[in-house]
């Protein structure tokens, strides 16, 4: 029997390899050199360097290989939105674009229509806007709803998407 994962653990081991790698490259700075009196032998850590480079160097390949089978089942597999098929890869990004428009009409929406601005002698300033306020909010709410169903479609379908990888030696 081959080693399967879906693709929501490969993306979370994912996170969990770049932590290790992480962990790994600080330990060896600290195994790397040591401190002693002068004519005294260095006591040698627990795990020598090259034990913590070749830990390193397995870790690393499995977070390549990991990407690899990550990158290419976002390309293959596709979610339906708004009657469109996207690639997960499109979709993920669709998701990020729709936060980001979404927050910017939040901010627009909190800006009041005629607001005060500043004086100078006899001459008073407001700062006007350009568009309605009101409607902005409405579209920051339904534009946020749109990128939490597409984040949702996108979830689930990580959940039925399987990748032959072998996580055993992470979990």
């Amino acid at each position: 029997m081959r080693p399967i994962i879906t693709l929501a653990e490969a993306v979370k081991l994912k996170s969990i390899l770049n932590k290790k790698i992480q962990e790994l490259t600080h330990e060896i700075s600290r195994v790397a050199h040591t401190i002693v009196e002068k004519g005294e032998e260095p006591k040698l850590p627990e795990r020598g360097l090259l034990h913590v480079e070749a830990e390193l160097a397995i870790v690393r390949k499995d977070a390549r290989t990991l990407d690899r089978l990550i990158y290419r089942a976002n390309i293959d597999n596709h979610v339906l939105f708004n009657g469109e098929k996207l690639a997960l890869v499109e979709a993920i990004e669709l998701a990020t674009q729709l936060r980001a428009e979404a927050g910017q009409a939040k901010e627009l929406g909190m800006s009041e229509k005629e607001s005060y601005f500043h004086s100078s002698g006899e001459m008073t300033f407001y700062r006007i806007a350009l568009y309605d306020p009101a409607i902005y909010r409405a579209r920051a709410n339904e534009v946020e709803k749109q990128a939490h169903r597409l984040s949702n479609a996108i979830n689930a379908k990580n959940y039925q998407i399987e990748i032959d990888f072998d996580d055993s030696a992470y979990f």
